[in-house]
């Protein structure tokens, strides 16, 4: 009877996807894309089809920046939420805000997450070079050096395959199109199948 107790306790937790939370802005919210288009939705199909039970929640917000983002942090994310995958940064960038703040604020929304106990897959992006080369520096050092300190998973840079590249984004040539977020759905992929993998009772 008690084997039989464990087995179902163990077939109800594995009935339960896993949770997963994209908290980022309009590049995670799906700017400008339709129905099933974005990031999260393209990101959930791509790992059921690899035959993992997951959600993605889209909690990304367009126009936001670190400060709002951490403002939002504890409802955006709700308990029971696994891993979060945390993308924010490229307002400031395009805003000129100091990389002291936007590395003040990701630190303590991973800060927040760790206290919850929940993982998080970092999100890089890079500085625009006409913000002159210290800036540059500055900010594509914030993404490295908080993954180092709290030992999250690190995608160095969320636009990979996607910027500067013709056919990729939208006419406002920031955001991806639909060909652009399947792009970035296929890059990222590993890194989110290892994340999940790495997190206790994960899949």
């Amino acid at each position: 009877m008690v084997f039989l107790a464990i087995c179902g306790a163990m077939s109800s937790a594995r009935a339960e996807p896993f949770k997963i939370v994209g908290f980022g802005d309009s590049l995670m919210a799906g700017f400008g894309l339709g129905p099933d288009q974005g990031f999260t939705d393209r990101l959930q199909a791509a790992l059921g089809t690899k035959g993992h039970d997951v959600t993605v929640a889209n909690a990304g917000v367009s126009g936001d920046t670190t400060s709002g983002g951490l403002a939002r942090l504890d409802w955006s994310v709700p308990d029971g939420t696994q891993l979060v995958i945390l993308e924010l940064g490229a307002n400031d960038m395009l805003r000129g805000v100091s990389p002291d703040i936007t590395k003040k604020n990701l630190d303590e929304m991973l800060g927040r997450l760790k206290e919850r106990k929940i993982a998080v897959l970092l999100a890089g992006m890079r500085a625009a070079p006409n913000l002159g080369a210290d800036y540059q520096n500055a900010f594509d050092a914030i993404f490295p050096d908080l993954a180092g300190k709290y030992g999250v998973a690190l995608y160095p840079f969320f636009l990979d395959g996607v910027a500067g590249q013709p056919g990729m984004r939208l006419e406002d040539g920031l955001h991806p199109n639909a060909r652009g977020v399947d792009q970035m759905v296929e890059r990222i992929l590993p890194t989110v199948e290892k994340a999940i993998l790495a997190v206790p009772g994960g899949l």
